[in-house]
């Protein structure tokens, strides 16, 4: 049985929508501080904002990095790291070249992780990676899993969000038993409930993404589409 305050300290609320004004991400970061989420998700262009609105509170910031396709060049990748990081992030959550990744050029993926890790735990800036795992069956989703953790990353993540599908219990399960004694686990997408937040804790998840953070939390069900 969770407490409220416990399922909120696992949840990265996301602000990624396109239109999302600064007002929206001043509205947003109120409710983060008011709920006591574990951090707030924001487009890299939002983080210096959000660390301003954050300051003084226990949440942390958390960007996405080559968000929604992952098809940044590796060294653009390595640079909006280090400009994130500048700007006061805490944590990124990076999306995997899911083109390369489905064309079999595995080290090509690894290297690409690794340019990020290398300039977030440099800074001791956490890195999670984002596979858009409706994509992959679920023997890409372990392989991904596992060029993530030799490329160093601490967190694998299911989804952006505005992919295919949403996270599953069985894309979790796939992830937990792959690299769940060596990394941490986030489910993201499709999480509206408290059930469903609670189930994936549950089986181990870690962390949480989290859009609909107030319905959640609240015990109700959001119609949003993340």
């Amino acid at each position: 049985m969770y407490t409220r305050n416990e399922v909120a300290k696992t949840i990265d609320h996301a602000v990624l929508k396109a239109e999302f004004t600064d007002n929206d991400l001043n509205q947003h970061a109120q409710l983060c501080i008011n709920f006591g989420v574990y951090s707030m998700c924001v487009k890299p262009c939002d983080v210096k904002a959000a660390a301003d609105l954050l300051s003084g509170s226990s949440v942390k910031v958390s960007c996405v990095l080559s968000f929604p396709h992952g098809a940044d060049a590796s060294r653009v990748k390595a640079f909006q790291a280090k400009a994130a990081i500048e700007d006061g992030v805490a944590e990124i959550d990076m999306v995997m070249n899911i083109g390369k990744f489905l064309s079999g050029d595995h080290e090509y993926v690894r290297r690409d992780i690794q340019a990020v890790v290398d300039v977030a735990h440099a800074h001791d800036v956490k890195v999670k990676v984002i596979q858009e795992s409706a994509f992959l069956t679920m023997e890409q989703v372990a392989k991904a899993c596992e060029i993530s953790h030799e490329a160093g990353a601490d967190f694998v993540k299911t989804s952006t969000g505005f992919g295919p599908g949403s996270a599953t219990p069985e894309m979790i399960d796939v992830m937990i038993k792959t690299v769940g004694d060596k990394m941490s686990i986030k489910p993201s997408g499709g999480i509206r409930t408290w059930e469903t937040a609670v189930s994936y804790l549950d089986q181990g998840a870690d962390r949480l993404g989290v859009g609909s953070t107030q319905a959640v939390l609240d015990g109700s069900e959001s119609n949003e589409d993340y």
